[in-house]
């Protein structure tokens, strides 16, 4: 066997002392300002004039050439903590809360309550929005729920009740 060979099933180990960056990926740096034979003389490549060729000059982030800026465009909801501040927009995600008493007055024992049952009954206006079953009121009926959401106490009480909840 060669020499040649051995090197090659040999495992290599990585450690400091054979470390080096993949080949290409490191450039040098280009001098501007050494005159114009150079090709990055004078100037250093910065143009003639303007915001960019001055030290310091550059435009901030943000800003789009005079353009009404993205931040300033969109509508605003102050404060951290408000229920109304943040997400807002099309990001914004809620729920309509249904209580088991509007359940109790408007099914009657046995019945199956979907989102398009409640939207029949008028409890809701439409199925875009997911409905939460929320857990004021009592309900003395076997009913078995179907909804995108549940209180703790909600389902507890279904389930005493002898009905079912079910999540969509």
């Amino acid at each position: 066997m060669s020499q040649e060979d051995k090197t090659a099933e040999e495992p290599q180990y990585i450690g400091l002392h054979n470390l080096k960056p993949a080949p290409g990926s490191k450039h040098a740096r280009r001098r501007v300002g050494r005159g114009h034979g150079s090709g990055h003389g004078k100037t250093s490549g910065r143009g003639h004039k303007g915001f960019n060729s001055r030290a310091g000059g550059g435009v901030r982030p943000g800003y789009e050439g005079g353009q009404m800026p993205i931040y300033m465009r969109l509508g605003k909801l102050r404060g951290p903590n408000k229920k109304m501040s943040m997400p807002f927009g099309p990001f914004r995600t809620h729920t309509v809360g249904v209580n088991l008493a509007r359940l109790a007055d408007k099914f009657e024992a046995g019945a199956e309550v979907t989102p398009e049952a409640l939207v029949e009954k008028g409890i809701i206006k439409n199925t875009k929005i997911p409905v939460k079953i929320l857990g004021q009121g009592e309900l003395g009926k076997a009913l078995t729920v179907k909804a995108n959401g549940f209180s703790k106490s909600a389902r507890e009480k279904i389930e005493a009740a002898g009905g079912k909840a079910e999540v969509i």
